[in-house]
């Protein structure tokens, strides 16, 4: 179980995410504490490349420090179907409300594309976080071998219209 740190102290923003930052949200990907272990091999390979920056909805926490801001978690929102791809947050962020932010980010987007519901499948070490954010279990998306081994929870966000 991960240690919960100090809420969020430092200015957070989140932006729309740019062909530049495609190297970073790889390595937040591959460097993600939740995939260790036997999880490693579903990311070992995984790259968040500018095409697919430029193709779907995707947004970076950018936090304040010394260096002028970094990149400590991104989200990526397919319109069609309504899905939730990707969700990270840097390890050494996590704990601190930033996924909670991505995630009512996320919420405003889908509400003003005019989705109704997004879908989530989730990483097995993901499972409490999306609970606690409010998504509701819908099943479960069954192993894909040999990218993904194993069965995982599937969730949904509902978007109430305002």
């Amino acid at each position: 179980m991960r240690s919960r740190t100090s809420p969020i102290s430092q200015p957070i923003t989140i932006r729309r995410a740019v062909a530049r930052d495609a190297k970073r949200l790889t390595r937040l990907v591959r460097g993600s504490g939740a995939y260790e272990g036997k999880y490693a091999a579903a990311v070992a390979g995984y790259r968040v490349g500018p095409d697919y920056i430029e193709a779907h909805r995707a947004f970076v926490a950018v936090g304040a420090d010394e260096q002028g801001g970094r990149v400590i978690g991104f989200y990526s929102l397919v319109l069609a179907p309504p899905e939730l791809d990707l969700l990270f947050v840097a390890d050494e962020a996590q704990g601190r409300g930033i996924g909670r932010l991505l995630v009512a980010h996320m919420q405003c987007e889908a509400r003003a594309a005019g989705l109704d519901r997004v879908e989530v499948v989730s990483h097995l070490p993901a499972e409490d976080f999306y609970h606690r954010v409010g998504a509701v279990r819908t099943g479960t998306a069954l192993a894909n071998p040999p990218a993904v081994p194993w069965d995982r929870p599937r969730f949904e966000f509902r978007i109430p219209s305002e």
